[in-house]
């Protein structure tokens, strides 16, 4: 008597529920993606820059040069996945990320060795025009650590999206994206009250300045992270973990569509080959593709300044060292309150409910409309601070949410309207916008404080660095609404666009 089940029998069994481990595995990656992109933003301040008499300026020409290049990288890193396949493109990524994060320590070394210096303790007594040369050699070296830093990361979201379209139909997508993209809030909530103190107690032990390890320490936790992708990864279809109930549940999308398994199965052979992916140079030439421009090269600095500048913020107009328990604290409890993102992914299938005649992309457009508005609220963000440092903290925090779930759509708004063999090279395209809106920010924020603090600027009844903080949190709040009615214009409504 043969012991195989049927078909009919086999999804007659209760559904499997391995797609959510797959979404873990996204969230964890992005939660490392973005610890590592935070080590140097925790440190710099109190650690890195009196031992490389670094400014505002040095500081915001590293974050702005990274932010260009993973623009840059983000535009290839699409492509790569599409090209490579979700799970070797994977790996790729975090394998060269991880080991740009770890390179990082090895920068005050190099420094030490080009300028002929032996120890931390000459480099921090310099002065003068050996102090300057200090700054600019270190600079330089941080600048190409951060280089295969950003090359790596570039490729976190693209495969990211990808890989939850291959195992969500599209109605669940914005909800799972939203929870591996609240790996970018755990990210930014661990960092602050671990890397700090890990610095100080390696600097007590005499490891160096403490910030070395740091980076070593979190760079590391990404090859840990292959090793898990390897053992549980496989396309939905083959993965031996996902029984036929929810491999059916996953393929739902196809089988509205009329598409038989025969046709599911060809489609998935062109998609591994390539053959079905859209030609780079096309992808412009639809109006989709410069939408997602559009929400991504308006709102993403937004958060990567938060993400950058927010523990300067409080050092600069508070007066707490990143190592406090007060900064500690306010970072703690921002990135804890951008943790409700994860409800905003739920948003859109919440209104597609009640409306069952929407479409994806208008409940998403919708969803997104009001998170448009969220941000507006960083426009009292410095006035109400001259009550208490909570008020800004807690309007970040929401501005932060707020973006998180914006997120969690645009990218959404990918699958909606692109198949899935150009998912990736989309999401590249878009990250790209990003990056150079990142790189806009971080470079001009840091001009501008360094040349507030120099002129004693004034704006708005504030002066110095907290008036440059000022005009920065302004252009943060009207950035969402000038992208969404951008999309809006560009895609009115729900388009798909065929191979």
């Amino acid at each position: 008597m043969s012991s195989k089940i049927s078909p009919a029998s086999e999804r007659a069994q209760k559904m499997t529920n391995f797609r959510w481990v797959i979404c873990g595995l996204l969230f964890l990656a992005t939660t490392v993606n973005y610890m590592d992109r935070q080590v140097l933003s925790l440190t710099w301040k109190d650690f890195i820059a009196p031992e490389f008499h670094w400014t505002d300026n040095d500081y915001g020409t590293i974050t702005a040069v990274f932010s260009i290049i993973y623009a840059v990288a983000n535009l290839f890193a699409g492509r790569f996945i599409d090209w490579m396949g979700t799970k070797k493109g994977y790996l790729w990524a975090i394998g060269v990320w991880s080991a740009g994060a770890c390179a990082h320590a090895l920068c005050g070394w190099a420094t030490e060795c080009t300028l002929g210096l032996h120890g931390a303790a000459e480099l921090v007594g310099a002065t003068g025009a050996v102090a300057s040369t200090i700054a600019i050699t270190s600079v330089y070296y941080f600048i190409a650590a951060r280089i295969i830093l950003g090359i790596g990361e570039a490729g976190n979201f693209p495969a990211a999206v990808k890989v939850t379209a291959e195992y969500f139909p599209k109605r669940d997508r914005a909800y799972s994206t939203s929870i591996f993209n609240a790996g970018a809030t755990i990210g930014a909530l661990l960092a602050p009250v671990s890397i700090p103190p890990m610095a100080r107690f390696f600097q007590g032990m005499g490891v160096g300045n403490g910030w070395e390890m740091a980076f070593v320490v979190i760079g590391g936790l990404g090859f840990i992270w292959m090793g898990l992708w390897m053992f549980l990864y496989k396309k939905p279809a083959s993965n031996p973990r996902v029984n036929a109930a929810e491999l059916e549940y996953i393929e739902q999308d196809s089988q509205d569509a009329g598409e038989t398994p025969r046709q599911e199965a060809e489609k998935a052979e062109k998609e591994d080959s390539g053959k079905d992916v859209i030609p780079f140079g096309k992808c412009f030439k639809y109006p989709q593709t410069w939408a997602v421009i559009a929400g991504k090269g308006l709102t993403d600095g937004v958060w990567w300044f938060f993400l950058f500048w927010i523990p300067a913020y409080i050092s600069d107009v508070y007066g707490f060292a990143s190592d406090t328990s007060t900064a500690m604290t306010l970072i703690f409890v921002l990135y804890a309150i951008t943790m409700l993102s994860i409800y905003g992914g739920k948003l859109p299938t919440i209104i597609m409910d009640k409306n069952p005649q929407l479409d994806p992309y208008s409940a998403r457009m919708r969803a997104m409309f009001i998170f448009a508005l969220f941000p507006l609220l960083a426009l009292l963000a410095q006035p109400l601070g001259n009550f208490s440092y909570w008020w800004p903290t807690i309007i970040i925090g929401i501005a932060g949410a707020a973006h998180q779930s914006w997120s969690a759509n645009i990218y959404s708004v990918v699958g909606d309207m692109f198949p899935k063999s150009t998912i990736a090279t989309i999401i590249g395209i878009g990250g790209m916008a990003g990056g150079v809106g990142s790189f806009l920010i971080n470079k001009g924020s840091g001009m501008l404080f360094t040349h507030a603090a120099e002129t004693n600027m004034q704006f708005m009844g504030f002066e110095g660095k907290p008036a440059g903080y000022f005009i920065i949190f302004c252009v943060c709040g009207i950035a969402y609404l000038l992208a969404w009615t951008i999309m809006k214009i560009l895609v009115p409504k729900q388009k798909p666009v065929l191979p």
